[in-house]
């Protein structure tokens, strides 16, 4: 594959979004360039999702997502060379913001699916790199003889319970962000949480009104409700008082607010809210495991091209904490993205362009690793049959992996990258083994059915 001129794909996006005044904030995920348009009319659509080195291009609620590939970041930094253009995803424009909510008035739903992906999605470096070293501890301890009581067992035991404890500051900054609303306040929220007097704090109480004990560490529903109530008491503050008083008092009133209410009616709210959902989930799961794990195996392809897969993210939250692991989500994205993977690998095997083959290796390599949006985008979407032998893999290899009881004990990206996520806490590699037999069976699947619909479409055509 030849080497990618990240200048001239930033200025060639810079161009079909109608200039540098015409972005008002950019930002990147895993896999993609996010950027905010103050006016959606001057983007050149059909030179945007055209341009040479991307996969393509999504609208999401006003968002317009790049699909780029791991090295999104490398192209992210020749946007931050810009002066121009605001590199924080933070929009203080009033009538930016106007615009951007008036997009999103169409589909409540899709919205609120949007927003949690969103927030979640800047998060997931942080929840792959905490969430593995729990997997890194068990074979320290398992395989290399590490004690539990040394340093260095001390050392990593403190990366993996800080990445959850303080998911709340996570979580605040990102939500505040994604709402144009000031993120240091969302993390200070976030912060105030999970402070030792409040945080699971018994018999609590403000003005005699009794405070709900919650482990705010465990659960992201009420961080998001309260930041979602911040933000609405900050842009009110920022709109009406007066500037010369603005920096002290807006800050201090939107916090004096937001902390009361937060913790008398919004936490319990998000908590109870959790625990249904964690409740709701597993009980369709223990009613036909095989069914509801294969349902999450053939559906993830059309969740990332929807851009709601990050939008799972609370789930998998609720079932760690009300199970310890996860079952469902992960368990049945696992195959899933491997899925992708092998259906790509057959794509490039049938491709006679040589471009094509290109893409394809290179996203079925990705996808094996976990990351699905080049396979997606590039390949699954631009012709029918990988779509179909990818949907068809992971669905075999989710039913078998709910006959199995298949989980994974700490968050990351599914995929054989984060194989140590399967490891059992106890030590015992039954699950372990499991897991490899699930995934190298819908890579198997997917290849063989991609390889299959695809000779048979390429004879036809």
């Amino acid at each position: 594959m030849a080497k990618k001129d990240y200048k001239a794909i930033c200025s060639a996006i810079i161009e079909a979004c109608g200039g540098e005044g015409n972005i008002s904030g950019v930002s990147h995920c895993m896999t993609r360039l996010r950027l905010q348009l103050r006016d959606s009319s001057k983007l050149n659509e059909e030179k945007a999702k055209h341009i040479p080195g991307l996969l393509g291009m999504v609208v999401q609620n006003g968002e317009y997502q790049f699909v780029v590939g791991q090295d999104v970041a490398t192209l992210y930094e020749e946007f931050e060379k810009h002066d121009g253009i605001k590199t924080t995803g933070v929009v203080e424009d009033a009538e930016a913001l106007k615009e951007d909510m008036g997009r999103q008035k169409g589909n409540v739903l899709n919205t609120i699916m949007s927003f949690i992906g969103g927030t979640f999605s800047p998060v997931i470096p942080v929840l792959v790199a905490g969430g593995l070293t729990g997997a890194v501890l068990t074979l320290l301890t398992t395989f290399f003889g590490v004690s539990t009581e040394s340093g260095t067992y001390t050392v990593i035991y403190a990366i993996n319970q800080a990445t959850f404890y303080f998911l709340p500051v996570f979580i605040g900054f990102s939500a505040a962000s994604r709402l144009k609303s000031n993120a240091y306040l969302g993390a200070f929220l976030g912060a105030i949480l999970l402070y030792s007097t409040i945080n699971n704090a018994e018999g609590l109480s403000f003005a005699g009104i009794p405070i709900a004990q919650i482990a705010y560490n465990s659960t992201v529903f009420p961080i998001i409700l309260g930041v979602l109530f911040m933000s609405v008491i900050y842009r009110f503050l920022q709109k009406h008082m007066p500037v010369y008083l603005r920096t002290i008092f807006v800050p201090l009133i939107t916090i004096l607010i937001t902390v009361p209410v937060t913790l008398i009616v919004l936490g319990p709210i998000g908590n109870t809210a959790g625990t249904w959902l964690a409740n709701g989930v597993l009980a369709i799961y223990r009613a036909v495991p095989p069914i509801a794990v294969m349902i999450i195996g053939i559906t993830t392809p059309l969740m990332v091209f929807f851009g709601m897969n990050n939008a799972t993210y609370p789930v998998v939250f609720a079932l760690l904490a009300e199970v310890g692991s996860d079952p469902l989500i992960c368990t049945g994205m696992a195959p899933a993205n491997v899925a992708v993977g092998g259906a790509c690998l057959a794509a490039a095997l049938i491709a006679k362009d040589v471009n094509d083959k290109s893409v394809a290796t290179g996203a079925g390599v990705t996808a094996l690793c976990g990351i699905t949006e080049p396979g997606v985008y590039g390949v699954l979407f631009t012709k029918k049959y990988p779509l179909i032998g990818a949907m068809i893999g992971g669905g075999i290899g989710g039913l078998l992996a709910g006959l199995v009881g298949m989980t994974q004990y700490v968050i990351s990206t599914p995929g054989f990258i984060s194989i140590p996520a399967y490891i059992s806490p106890d030590g015992t590699n039954t699950n372990l083994i499991w897991s490899l037999v699930v995934m190298i069976l819908a890579v198997i699947v997917a290849f063989v059915v991609t390889l299959v619909l695809g000779k048979k479409a390429e004879a036809k055509a």
